[in-house]
Formats: C-alpha cells, structure tokens, sequence
C-alpha cells in the first residue's frame, strides 16, 4: 500500500511540472494543455486576466492503455508542501480561490484505448477577485484496485496560474530568526550554532527566492556562509521554514546574518531583505569561570552589604548608649 500511494504522489507532481519524479510508475495516460490561440505547448495553463472576466481552454488526456478509461475531472486550489514541492488539494478538500474559479462542462471523461481527447473547461474570475497571482491545477483522476483488493486514486494534473490586473505588490520578509550556540569543553574547538528562521511571501503575487545565512564571531572574526537549503516557489500567502547547524568556534559571540533576493518568476529582483540576531559563544570552561567569577562577585557584595549593615548597628548602639549615659 505504501509504494503504491508513493507512485501515486509522485504521479500528480510529475504531471505539475516538478522535478525529480521521472521514474513515477504504473502511469498509464498523459495530460497537458491543448494547443489554441491561447497558446501552444504550453507547460502549463497560465492566464493574465481582469475581475469579471470568463474564458474557455481544454485539457488533453491521452489513453496509453489497450482498453478505455474513464476520469473523474476537477479544479482544485494549489499549495506548496513542507517539502518545498507544489501540489494541489485532493478532491475531498474544500477549495477557497481559483480551484473554484474553473468548471468542466461534465464531472467525468472517457477516453478510448491509445486515443487522446480534449476535455474543455471554463475559468470564470468572480468581479471580486483580489490583484495579483492566484495558482490552481486541474487534475484526473483514475480509481484502480490494488492487488490487495484495495482503492487507489491515482491523479495526474497540470498547473493553472492566474494573475488579476490590478496593482502588484511582491514583498517578502524574514520571520523568526533565532540563534542559539551549544558550547564545547574545549577552550579552542567548534561548538554547534542552530539557526532557524521563516521567509515568507507577505506580497499578492508568486516569488521565487535565493538567500544566504553568514555567521560572524566577534569583530567579524571567523566569519563563514553556511550551506542553506533553496526556498521554494512561494504562492501568496505561503512561508517556509528552515533550520541549519554550523560548527563553529566559541569567539565570544556569534551573529547570523540571513539575506533573501526575491522576485516575481521572470521578472527583476527585489530590494534584499536581511535579518540579524546572535548569541553568546563560548567554551564550556569559559562559560563555568565566567559563571563562578559573577557568582563570587555577587557574594562579595553581599558580604560587603553586610558588613556595612552590621557597622550601621554598631554605630546606631553606640549613639544610643551614648545618649543614655548622657541623661544619667
């Protein structure tokens, strides 16, 4: 069953466009985007249109098999997943944007053995529709029994990408920078610097992104760019989490130092978009002397207050007896 839903992933995010998943097996029919004057061989069906608007398009299927098939055919809203990797919601998920912006004239598709047909669609934008980017797919989707005598759905789809006229405003930020060292008890060797941080896509249009993270000791010393995972795609909306270790010497202090270039797919970069934060970095040993340094520091002033306390009630008994004495 798990290899099975294996091929079965893979198969919708071959037919997205993404790499790494030629070897996706048992799929048995093809689509993509029919030639029209909206366009030929197309990877994708991308779109720029105004609120209101309506247009037609197709989808071809084709039957690689010796015996019809028959789809089931829908429009579903598209995500990025925690493995960087665009997908679309499965039928049973509730479409909020422009998976519901695209209708098939009928629910299902049969497609002749070793025959290739063209299941037309409609993109109807509501006049309310935002500006900017909004990604969907259109998928097909086949029911097979497993050896098991179990149900598979296994779907194959392609991308739909929308842009709304209207003013575009791509930003991006960097969320949630945390640092944090992990010592060593030697006084000259590496301990683990644990960066984490968000980037996030804040603007209403597509961004595709590269960063770097440097890390710096004190007075800049050491300083070395770690080796960071790429950020993918991000739709509006969307962020994406990474973490790294680093080995790195105690140099008093460590500051990390994240940059992301974005821009919209195809077009200029953006403004670079930093973040900084640090911490204390330094051996095990350093960090106990220092601590038993503070610790005898604050002991000593405690028992300097006391002593000057007990002074105080000295002088105050003398004073007094003083006083007495003087009555007498």
């Amino acid at each position: 069953m798990t290899r099975i839903l294996a091929a079965v992933t893979a198969a919708v995010l071959l037919a997205l466009g993404l790499p790494g998943l030629a070897a996706a097996q048992n799929v048995t029919w093809g689509v993509r985007p029919a030639d029209s004057a909206l366009g030929a061989n197309r990877p994708n069906f991308a779109y720029s249109v105004a609120p209101g608007a309506a247009l037609s398009d197709a989808l071809l299927v084709s039957n690689h098999e010796q015996r019809a098939l028959t789809f089931a055919v829908y429009a579903a809203d598209a995500f990025t997943t925690s493995s960087g990797q665009l997908d679309l919601k499965p039928a049973n998920e509730t479409s909020t944007d422009a998976g519901t912006w695209v209708r098939f004239d009928a629910p299902t598709v049969t497609v002749p053995a070793g025959q290739t047909v063209a299941v037309p669609f409609t993109v109807t934008v509501p006049a309310s529709a935002t500006p900017g980017d909004h990604s969907g797919g259109v998928v097909t989707s086949l029911r097979v029994e497993s050896g098991s005598g179990i149900t598979v759905d296994r779907r194959l789809g392609a991308r739909v990408h929308l842009r709304v006229a209207g003013t575009l405003t791509p930003a991006v930020e960097v969320r949630g920078l945390e640092v944090e060292y992990d010592g060593t008890p030697n006084p000259v060797g590496k301990g683990t610097t644990s960066v984490s941080y968000t980037v996030a896509n804040t603007g209403n249009t597509r961004i595709a992104a590269t960063h770097t993270v440097r890390l710096d000791g004190l007075f800049g010393w050491f300083g070395t760019d770690a080796a960071v995972e790429p950020i993918p795609e991000l739709l509006p909306g969307e962020s994406v989490t990474r973490r790294l270790s680093v080995g790195f010497v105690p140099a008093g202090r460590v500051t990390a130092a994240v940059a992301v270039t974005a821009s919209v797919p195809g077009g200029a970069p953006l403004p670079q978009v930093t973040a900084t934060d640090g911490a204390l970095a330094l051996p095990w040993a350093v960090a106990v002397c220092l601590l038993l340094v503070v610790c005898l520091l604050l002991a000593l002033r405690a028992r300097a207050k006391a002593r000057a306390a007990g002074e105080q009630k000295r002088i105050k008994a003398a004073v007094a007896a003083a006083l007495q004495e003087r009555e007498a």
